[in-house]
């Protein structure tokens, strides 16, 4: 078949890059407009729009796809079907009719589970043990269309959304390529989502992010984990923001008040509702990150002061 391939983010490449070196002919891909980035601000392409550079592959950046001039370009391209991936805007129905097969989605759930923008993330942070990826045919609704394939992966205890993002990629750029393997051969079928399950994930926000240190040792754990590396964890420490690093409760720890810190020669200890947890990595405003131990000293923490 006759491919365009549509997504933005890092984590879109492993699937594109799987949907290149399969049978199909990718003729395109289309990605969002090229953003400001660094420190200077200027203009930088998304993962997806550089890798099709360096590969010599035409690059579709409309402002928004409803655009005349973006529709009459995937007329002329003529694709049998537009596979995508974290693409980062709404396609409307005027595209959405152009291809034979339509566009197909690889989403990071199992759907009905957790439609939305940021399903590992909420996978995450509510403690699922069990998640994945799914394969549906994009529609009007937010996620809603019917199912072709699923894959499934256990959540780590240790996990972040980045790990887990990172093997969904790779897992899911398999079920993609099979999704339209099975499409091209006349054998896919897809199926209904159910109608109980159905959870919503939408972006987590920077006030998502900061932690709460009245909840318990599991839930600061999976908060952190959750906005790791985005929008990347945080709280304050005498009024100024500290990035945080993974944590670990400590079962057998002393009693201490939500957010107040114990600093010990081996280790740093904050309070939560239950259990403290052990700090691992600590990144003040404008320094780099450390060992929490070693911020410890430099701030000169003194006992009874708290992390808010």
């Amino acid at each position: 078949m006759r491919v365009i391939f549509a997504g933005t983010p890092a984590v879109a490449v492993p699937a594109l890059a799987a949907v290149a070196a399969s049978r199909h002919e990718l003729v395109a891909v289309v990605t969002r407009p090229d953003a400001p980035a660094g420190r200077g601000r200027g203009l930088s392409r998304s993962p997806v729009g550089a890798w099709a550079d360096e590969h010599g592959v035409e690059v579709l950046t409309p402002a928004r796809p409803r655009d005349p001039e973006f529709l009459d370009r995937l007329r002329e391209l003529a694709p049998d079907c537009v596979p995508v991936v974290a693409y980062g805007a709404l396609v409307p129905p005027a595209a959405l009719e152009i291809p034979t097969y339509g566009w197909i989605n690889l989403h990071f759930s199992l759907l009905p589970a957790w439609r939305g923008a940021a399903p590992v993330q909420h996978a995450v942070l509510h403690g699922d043990e069990l998640t994945g990826a799914s394969v549906f045919q994009l529609e009007q609704g937010l996620d809603t269309g019917p199912v072709f394939g699923t894959l499934t992966d256990e959540i780590r205890p240790s996990d972040t959304s980045g790990d887990l993002l990172e093997r969904l990629a790779d897992s899911g750029a398999g079920l993609l390529v099979a999704v339209l393997d099975a499409i091209a051969d006349g054998t896919a079928r897809a199926e209904p989502q159910p109608a109980d399950g159905v959870s919503l994930a939408p972006k987590l926000t920077v006030e998502d992010a900061r932690v709460r240190w009245a909840d318990p040792a599991f839930a600061v754990d999976r908060r952190i984990r959750a906005c790791t590396p985005a929008p990347g964890p945080w709280t304050t420490f005498r009024d100024e923001r500290v990035k945080l690093g993974a944590v670990v409760p400590v079962p057998d720890g002393p009693d201490l008040k939500p957010g107040e810190l114990l600093v010990e020669k081996s280790q740093v200890l904050a309070g939560t509702a239950t259990v403290p947890v052990r700090l691992g990595e600590v990144r003040a405003a404008g320094k780099r990150a450390m060992p929490a131990t070693d911020w410890a000293r430099g701030v000169r923490v003194s006992a009874g002061e708290a992390l808010a």
